[in-house]
């Protein structure tokens, strides 16, 4: 059973940076196309960015220029590297991987920007 789980979310001030980590477990991120998704409170649940098996990403115009997705397949992980935060980027921050034509969720992790 493929399980996802994010981590490195906490508290940051704005300008502030945060790293993201999904680790997954029972299955490879090889050859799996993965994304970064957020929900800020009370919101609903928004893509942020994709990464394909080759490390090519697309993501929103709100986070280009200060998040970048990336890979590691050796690791079974994908990271988001959010920089220049503002109070709007706070959300919970979900990882998401189709296998096999099944949709996996993380159970997301928590990112705060506040001053």
């Amino acid at each position: 059973q493929v399980q996802l789980v994010e981590s490195g979310g906490g508290s940051a001030q704005p300008g502030g940076s945060l790293r993201l980590s999904c680790r997954m477990s029972g299955g490879t991120t090889t050859g799996v196309t993965m994304a970064w998704y957020r929900q800020p409170p009370g919101k609903q649940r928004d893509v942020v960015g994709t990464i394909f098996p080759d490390g090519l990403t697309n993501s929103v115009n709100e986070i280009k220029g200060r998040f970048t997705i990336s890979r590691s397949d050796d690791e079974n992980e994908i990271y988001l590297e959010m920089t220049e935060l503002k109070i709007e980027d706070t959300a919970t921050y979900y990882c998401a991987a189709r296998v096999r034509g099944q949709l996996y969720w993380g159970q997301g992790t928590r990112v705060t920007v506040s001053a």
